[in-house]
């Protein structure tokens, strides 16, 4: 019963547990939805109609993110970036310095582009809004990131964090998430004219102090989403962050090994949640990916917006361990072979190493 005493105490319990995870003390607002959900109520929360927001172009999630704030009557000023590359804290802080009005209501980055494989700094974003010397709020989505990567809501000065449930959270869709600052809770009661029921905090707020939700929540996610904490909490988080980081490397090295080259530029910004493998000219990301599928049962992730085509994504975030990712990585060596993709190497051979601790 989502209204008695046992779920009372599963609210508590759950809202206590997700602090460490975003590392946050201010309010964790859980709704049922997908991440589209809480990105709108971020920005309806702490913005009104004919604000300006600051957005990066990191990739197509960016971009997604950009044309949401547009149909809720924001005025987005885009950062252009070619994808491959993290937001420019450098871009982030001259849009600022010049900005002497302060229209800019908000600066919105992606944490890791799920698209791309390619992470922002958030931190040196947080510092660029500072040295501007500008009140910007900084929101910021972290659905591919959250409990795959380290992340620090408060230490970073984050206002708004945006999560989800179906990556590092290990649960299917439907809990949407917003870690909130002091900050964006007194934009949300002072300054925000956006239209707002279903994604308004404050009725949340008020009723999970009783363990309540002002609806009737994802109740069997809910208690998914108990046992995903217990689970983070028994490896604890810094291991699970190493793990991923191993798993990043180990795809890193395989990659290489075969010759292929990655979305992301430079490997100091590579995501530890995923990798984004180009193929060479001439050959086809979608098919390939179908006959992986085909022959092997295994999915792989597909381009998106401007790399559809050219793309296939490495999943390597969650519940995963190193056979698993020894396992993927051997139906991508054998897709490869079979769509006479050229290889240099066995990457396969080149991951294993690193998995067993032989190379850096």
């Amino acid at each position: 019963d989502h209204r008695g005493p046992a779920f009372e105490a599963l609210t508590g319990e759950l809202l206590a547990a997700l602090a460490p995870v975003f590392n946050c003390h201010g309010p964790i607002i859980i709704f049922p939805s997908s991440g589209t959900g809480a990105w709108e109520a971020a920005l309806v929360n702490t913005c009104a109609p004919g604000d300006r927001v600051l957005m990066a172009e990191t990739g197509h999630f960016a971009t997604q993110w950009l044309r949401l704030a547009e149909r809720l009557g924001l005025v987005v000023d885009f950062l252009p970036g070619d994808w491959r590359s993290p937001a420019d804290p450098d871009a982030i802080a001259a849009r600022l310095a010049d900005d002497r009005e302060h229209a800019i209501r908000a600066v919105a980055v992606v944490h890791n582009e799920t698209s791309t494989g390619v992470v922002s700094d958030v931190a040196a974003v947080r510092r660029a809004i500072d040295a501007a010397d500008h009140p910007a709020l900084l929101l910021v989505d972290t659905i591919s990131s959250l409990a795959s990567l380290p992340y620090d809501h408060d230490g970073w000065g984050v206002d708004v964090t945006v999560g989800a449930s179906q990556k590092g959270l290990m649960l299917p869709p439907g809990l949407g998430f917003n870690a909130v600052g002091e900050r964006a809770l007194d934009a949300a009661l002072t300054r925000a004219g956006v239209a707002r029921g279903y994604w308004d905090w404050q009725p949340i707020i008020e009723a999970n102090r009783q363990g309540r939700f002002p609806y009737t929540p994802a109740t069997n996610l809910l208690f998914g989403l108990r046992e995903a904490l217990a689970m983070l909490a028994e490896e604890g988080l810094d291991e699970v962050f190493a793990r991923h980081a191993r798993h990043a490397a180990a795809t890193g090295a395989a990659v290489a090994a075969w010759g292929l080259e990655t979305v992301c530029r430079d490997p100091a910004y590579a995501s530890a949640s995923l990798t984004a493998v180009m193929l060479p000219e001439g050959h086809d990301a979608d098919a390939f990916r179908e006959g992986v599928e085909r022959r092997y049962a295994m999915a792989l992730g597909n381009g998106l917006g401007r790399f559809a085509g050219r793309v296939f994504r490495i999943g390597h975030l969650g519940d995963f361990d190193d056979l698993m990712l020894a396992a993927t990585l051997s139906g991508v060596e054998l897709g490869l072979d079979a769509a006479a993709v050229p290889r240099a190497g066995s990457g396969v051979a080149a991951a294993l190493a690193v998995l067993g601790g032989r190379s850096a």
